[in-house]
């Protein structure tokens, strides 16, 4: 597939990268209690089970050598909360070098996801000390795993200051809020920033445009945005209003996870359609 590098070329690592000009489908496996499943992302709560769009009868695996065979590349495992390590383990297994991995990420354990063939790791809560974003923190596992090869999830919600980060599992509100400048900053520490729109994750409600808009707009690193997508005609609206700087994830909305708004064969066509240009 066009754009995948798997030997390395500085900036991109082993990964996803391309030039801008039409944004591309994502795949994304998500990991909930040792399954893989799609969930609304604003009802995860400790102690309580969150509302669940879909749980896969196949394991996680599957869909990683599925999107292998498919060549899609350069999306991501999230592991959200315990219990997921042997199935996120097993689909980096199936599809060496081409996804990436988060979830829970800590310079304990960044190297050792590398090693079982993550692309990347994708680091978010390990970030922030009570509430508090520690650029220190950022600057230590991008010297241990190198830039290149470091994903930042800043996954936001609005509010009345802007979009603001939450963290453990989007649990808790952190004093970051997205701004021009802080993207800018993230730009020699990290290869790829990675944001879901907590207000529309899972809801299949629509994306949240004014959010792809301004990442569009300010941030130097290639992104891929998560959240709301339900139509098959969100990929074109991603390509427009991000100008092919914002790539897509769909999750609830895709047959492949149970949906019914878009075709996982339509998803596979539009990026062989954008790779010959």
């Amino acid at each position: 597939m066009a754009g995948w590098d798997g030997g390395g070329d500085g900036r991109a690592g082993t990964g996803w990268h391309r030039g801008y000009g039409a944004a591309v489908f994502r795949p994304c496996i998500d990991l909930h209690g040792g399954r893989v499943k799609q969930v609304v992302g604003s009802t995860l709560r400790d102690g309580d089970e969150p509302v669940t769009n879909f749980v896969a009868d196949r394991d996680a695996a599957w869909f990683a050598e599925r999107f292998r065979a498919d060549g899609l590349a350069g999306g991501h495992v999230i592991r959200l909360g315990p219990g997921n390590d042997d199935q996120a383990a097993s689909a980096l297994a199936a599809y060496p070098g081409g996804l990436q991995l988060g979830g829970g990420v800590t310079p304990a354990d960044a190297l050792d996801w590398l090693e079982r063939g993550a692309s990347h790791v994708i680091v978010t809560s390990w970030l922030f000390e009570d509430g508090l974003y520690q650029w220190r923190r950022l600057d230590e596992l991008a010297e241990l795993v190198g830039p290149q090869r470091l994903v930042v999830d800043l996954s936001a919600r609005r509010d009345a200051d802007g979009y603001r980060v939450f963290v453990d599992r989007w649990q808790r509100a952190t004093d970051l809020v997205l701004d021009p400048g802080v993207l800018t900053s993230l730009e020699e520490r990290a290869a790829e920033l990675l944001v879901h729109a907590i207000d529309v994750e899972g809801m299949r409600s629509g994306i949240d445009t004014e959010l792809v808009r301004f990442l569009a707009d300010h941030c130097p690193l290639p992104v891929t945005y998560a959240g709301g997508a339900r139509h098959l005609d969100d990929l074109a609206l991603v390509t427009e209003l991000g100008r092919g700087r914002v790539d897509l994830t769909i999750g609830s909305a895709l047959d492949l996870f149970g949906g019914d708004g878009v075709r996982y064969r339509d998803v596979v066509e539009f990026n062989r359609a954008a790779e010959r240009g």
